[in-house]
């Protein structure tokens, strides 16, 4: 059976056991503080299992992806060593809110495993929860009952808290779990040893296949559990791992899942799948990680240098190491592998098709990036390698190189072993671990259970309409963290302050007793659809009403620039094309950013276009048209601009200015008269085949001018009041360059001049003409008067130094014939030489040149030259 089919034949299952099928969420968080990436099937429905919002169905069923990289559940280390594990996987899952429970889980599961796909029902075990002591949680006799009607006894597992009760993590829903596991191994291993004592060693060919987990409990802060006003379902079966075991192959990596992409990963790199174990590790790591990469980019998530964007740029480089080290890649090749993938996936997933030509690029260009720390970290490396004396590499160094550098410390493990040298690694693992420590302390957060005041229904915003309302505190909880010492989250029953989503911050403002005290809003964070306020005080009497009131000098601000983001978004595809579409933006009350698809940076021709035409749109005085309740379906229809990586539901608001019309829930300005103007602060490169524009309006542009006039007053008074200010400048300029001129050409007397002196200086060392000394030069005349000597003496090494602009500079000149015969190298030299001016250099075997921060060292680099040519 292909994937397609069994993916396929799992829907159909579920839709005619009345379920609704949805699609897959996208695989970033956007509004889950506990959570980076969605790491199981049920996380994007988290906020109906905590009861924060109403599923569209009681009975759902989907395919989700998953990622599992970061946290409790990581299996990155594992990826491309075993068979079965993965970082992107995909969940298929049945899920009941609060309907049918574990009566009717079970006999669906094994109705479609054993009729529908036909598994034959002797390779089959179940597991059921033994119970806890800890928790004071007995056995699930319940689902034990209903499996003895289904499956013989010895085929019924115990399973302990570890395997058999499920939890999203410290906190929330969890239940205990039934899991069927399945027996892929051959007759003769299964006479040998029962498959029954196989479940759960992570036996390769005895595998989890589907978790069956019953929600019925919360789990508190204090570690105790409490239970759940309703009971839930949630399923989740391994989509590669059913695979496996319907397409009769003993690896994840041999089914129609990664076979195309594996073969196209041998075309490129020359490597025959299955003849050696480390090209096979390299090829499934690469395998499993060009899915991952392309999703998150498909949905929203660029590689960088912080929070998921490091994980995925950290993932993409682990590939790209294993292919240069074992697969011998040195040129980008992982975004080759996209077409393949597209082709594989993008019917079920259309968000690769759509994203295509950006997932290649930026795959390319973070490769391209990588490729070339990869040769500079082997430059440093050398140099770690020639300096250090003994064959042990101090764990410091390495972890100075993997940590500054991003230089991968098996790699450095690995060369070290090919020159006879090892790695303290124990050194670097405690350097690691001090990294981790401080990491650690800089993100700790200790939060409590909520505090529940009054039970109250769905929270209701009421922001659009004002910013001034009476509530009730609902529940709180307090948060310590390092980083912001003690501060309270306050949930109301209604609130008039936006939480942050969408690209806008959050709103900010105070809560007033009736007595008049006053508890300042830092901040309002959106978490599982209920939006949080944050306060580094509590309100002493919390069952009184309160009068919030947002900030309204801040929304204003943020809501001129949120609308000016709309035009802007209308002017670049406007100007540019269609093909922009918006791949990110921060909406601030200072500034706005917008990131946006395009191939090549704006001509400042172009930029005043979209500048323009914003301005145009802002004096045309255009009003608010919004629909807060339109089917997804019809906004679609009606033209409305959806954006990539959001998670939308059937039923949606619009925004529209003019001919500017988008899905959006943030909050906007009443006519586009109220921007004032609109003004272009940067546009720069984000990534490949990625452009970013920052902006401001309002009143930051009045500041702009203002101090833009006084900037120019400044320039005009420097040039004497000089009549045209642009002119003067020029002039300046070229007089400036004239001068640059005569000074190279004095220089160049200069070196000519001391050249005989020079020349006369000239030692012989070891059957070589000798000089090392420091020079009144630049680096220019250093080079010039090296290569003259050079014409005039033969046989000659010449070392020299100067400082320049409180820089140290050192120059190496090694005439031709003693490169070929006594194997000197210029550049060699340099590094060695660099070490003592605390910087490094490179260039030809004949002639090289290093700089460094430490002038002062100059002397003890000349000095041990003449200890080096000796």
């Amino acid at each position: 059976m292909k994937s397609q089919d069994i993916r396929a034949n799992f829907l159909k299952f579920f839709e005619e056991k009345k379920h609704t099928i949805v699609s897959s969420a996208p695989m970033v968080v956007k509004d889950d503080p506990t959570l980076m990436f969605v790491n199981s099937g049920m996380a994007p429905f988290k906020e109906y299992f905590v009861g924060n919002g109403q599923p569209p169905s009681k009975r759902i069923a989907d395919t989700q992806k998953c990622l599992r990289v970061s946290g409790k559940h990581n299996d990155l280390e594992e990826v491309g060593y075993d068979t079965y594990h993965h970082t992107l996987f995909e969940m298929l899952g049945n899920w009941s809110f609060g309907d049918y429970f574990k009566k009717e889980a079970i006999s669906w599961a094994w109705e479609l495993l054993t009729d529908v796909y036909k598994i034959d029902k002797n390779i089959l075990y179940v597991t059921v929860f033994e119970g806890d002591k800890k928790d004071k949680t007995e056995m699930d006799t319940e689902a034990f009952s209903i499996w003895k009607n289904i499956i013989s006894e010895d085929r019924i597992l115990m399973g302990n808290k570890k395997d058999n009760f499920w939890e999203m993590g410290e906190q929330g829903p969890c239940g205990p779990s039934s899991e069927i596991h399945i027996d892929l191994r051959s007759e003769k291993e299964k006479a040998e040893i029962p498959g029954s004592e196989l479940v759960n060693k992570d036996h390769p060919h005895v595998v989890e296949i589907w978790n069956l987990v019953f929600m019925e409990y919360n789990r508190k802060a204090d570690g105790s559990l409490e239970n759940l006003p309703q009971k839930h379902v949630d399923t989740g079966m391994g989509f590669e791992r059913l695979c496996m075991a319907l397409q009769g192959v003993q690896s994840n990596y041999d089914t129609d899942v990664f076979t195309p992409i594996i073969r196209e990963i041998e075309t490129i790199s020359g490597s025959d799948y299955g003849q050696n174990e480390q090209h096979d590790i390299a090829i499934r790591v690469i395998a499993d990680h060009i899915r991952t990469v392309a999703f998150s980019i498909a949905d929203g998530q660029l590689p960088s240098n912080t929070g998921a964007g490091y994980v995925i740029r950290r993932i993409l480089r682990r590939a790209v190491r294993y292919g240069f080290t074992f697969l011998n890649q040195k040129e980008p090749f992982m975004y080759r592998l996209v077409d393949v993938l597209v082709k594989k996936m993008g019917t079920t997933f259309p968000e690769l098709n759509a994203q295509k030509q950006l997932i290649q690029n930026v795959i390319k260009e973070e490769e391209t990036s990588f490729l070339k720390t990869l040769d500079q970290g082997l430059i440093l490396l050398d140099r770690i390698i020639n300096t250090t004396k003994g064959d042990v590499v101090s764990g410091d160094k390495a972890f100075e190189l993997y940590d500054t550098y991003g230089f991968p410390v098996d790699l450095t493990a690995l060369i070290l072993q090919e020159k006879n040298m090892r790695l303290d690694e124990a050194g670097f693992q405690t350097q690691l671990e001090k990294q981790k420590k401080r990491s650690r302390a800089a993100s700790e957060v200790s939060t409590e259970d909520w505090t529940i005041i009054r039970e109250d229904d769905e929270q209701e915003f009421i922001g659009y309409e004002t910013l001034e309302t009476k509530v009730k505190i609902v529940r709180y909880r307090k948060e310590v963290s390092s980083k912001h010492g003690t501060q309270y989250q306050l949930v109301f029953n209604l609130t008039p302050f936006y939480a942050e989503g969408g690209g806008q911050v959050g709103d900010k403002g105070y809560l007033e007793a009736a007595n008049g005290d006053v508890i300042y809003i830092l901040d309002t964070k959106k978490e599982n659809n209920v939006a949080v306020h944050i306060s580094r005080d509590l309100p002493k009497n919390l069952t009184d009403s309160f009068t919030a009131v947002v900030e309204n000098k801040q929304r204003f601000r943020i809501e001129c620039n949120h609308t000016a983001t709309h035009l802007l978004h209308q002017a670049l595809r406007e100007i540019l094309g269609v093909h922009v579409e918006q791949k990110g933006s921060a909406v601030h009350s200072k500034y706005l950013r917008f990131d946006f698809s395009h191939f090549s940076k704006l001509s400042s021709e172009e930029l005043q276009q979209v500048e323009h035409f914003v301005n145009s749109r802002i004096e045309g005085r255009l009003p608010l048209e919004e629909q807060r309740a339109v089917p997804m379906t019809q906004a679609v229809a009606d033209g409305a601009i959806a954006l990539f990586g959001e998670k939308y539901g059937d039923v949606v608001r619009t925004v529209r200015f003019g001919n500017s019309i988008e899905l959006c829930g943030g909050t906007h300005v009443k006519n586009t008269a109220d921007i004032w103007h609109f003004k272009i602060t940067s546009e720069s490169a984000v990534a490949s085949g990625i452009r970013r524009i920052e902006a401001i309006t309002n009143d930051a542009v009045k500041d702009y001018f203002s101090e833009n006039d006084q900037r120019f007053k400044q320039i005009r008074n420097a040039l004497n009041n000089a009549a045209d200010p642009v002119k003067a400048v020029v002039d300046l300029k070229s007089e400036n360059s004239q001068l640059k001129k005569q000074i190279e050409q004095l220089q160049k007397d200069k070196a000519k001049g001391v050249k005989s002196q020079l020349i006369a200086e000239i030692q012989s060392i070891n059957g070589l003409n000798f000089l090392a000394k420091k020079l009144d030069l630049d680096a220019s005349g250093m080079k010039d008067v090296s290569f003259e000597i050079g014409q005039k003496v033969e046989n000659v090494v010449l070392i020299f130094a100067a400082e320049h602009n409180g820089k140290a500079l050192l120059s190496c000149y090694i005439s031709k014939d003693i490169v070929a015969s006594k194997k000197l190298n210029a550049g060699a030299i340099v590094r060695t030489l660099g070490n003592y001016i605390e910087g490094g250099g490179g260039g030809q075997p004949f002639f090289a040149t290093a700089g460094g921060k430490n002038p002062a060292g100059i002397p003890e680099a000349l000095e041990q030259a003449v200890t080096l040519i000796s």
